[in-house]
């Protein structure tokens, strides 16, 4: 699978995990000591794909005819589960030594705006029968989350292995890195930005990618 296919299905991917906006944790609770998920890792993915792929049949018809309806849409589910900031910072890597929230914020919104962007569209192109089943779930070293194998079962073709990396925050799991067929959201635009940042600071990256004189997932 090339760059161009893999960002795409990254960005399924990232959509598919969107799941309802967590519940407030307790005035009681502190922020050094987040409260427990309410569901296993494994089951926000299961269930959060079902949901989505079933909207995305429903209202194929209405996305297709408003483009602005479905980035609208995707933009949402985007939004609610991957963590785009810690995402970022990832992918930052030794660029990101040092920097400010701000600027990575500024690096995750446009970098997720120009992914979504490019393939948002995309999504409706997908097989409209895809199904996920999750296979297992793991603990990350270190305790630094787990990690969720799955697959996307295709009417017409292998099933496709997609790994969701995601940790717990504030008593919701959130994505932090999609593996499509082994191959890493993080490591794919941290190798791909390297060159970008050594040459420019975050911010005009940043405003790189929002004008399109960088894409992420490559030029085409």
């Amino acid at each position: 699978m090339t760059l161009r296919p893999i960002s795409r299905t990254i960005a399924l991917a990232i959509c598919l995990t969107g799941v309802p906006a967590p519940v407030p944790a307790a005035r009681a609770q502190t922020a050094a000591t987040p409260p427990a998920p309410q569901q296993t890792a494994g089951k926000v993915v299961l269930d959060s794909s079902s949901r989505i792929i079933a909207t995305l049949e429903k209202r194929r018809s209405e996305f297709q005819a408003s483009p602005a309806a479905l980035k609208q849409y995707v933009n949402s589910e985007f939004d609610r589960l991957f963590d785009r900031d810690y995402a970022a910072r990832l992918v930052l890597g030794v660029h990101g030594r040092g920097a400010a929230d701000t600027e990575v914020k500024l690096f995750a919104d446009a970098m997720a705006e120009n992914l979504m962007g490019r393939y948002g569209t995309s999504l409706l192109d997908f097989d409209d029968k895809l199904r996920v089943r999750v296979k297992s779930e793991t603990p990350l070293p270190g305790g630094r989350g787990v990690r969720v194998a799955s697959e996307f079962l295709r009417s017409n073709g292998a099933p496709v292995p997609v790994d969701y990396l995601m940790r717990n925050t504030g008593g919701q799991w959130k994505v932090f890195d999609v593996m499509v067929e082994g191959i890493s959201y993080v490591q794919t635009f941290k190798t791909q930005f390297d060159a970008p940042l050594r040459q420019k600071s975050i911010a005009q990256v940043a405003a790189d990618l929002r004008n399109g004189n960088l894409q992420a997932g490559g030029s085409n």
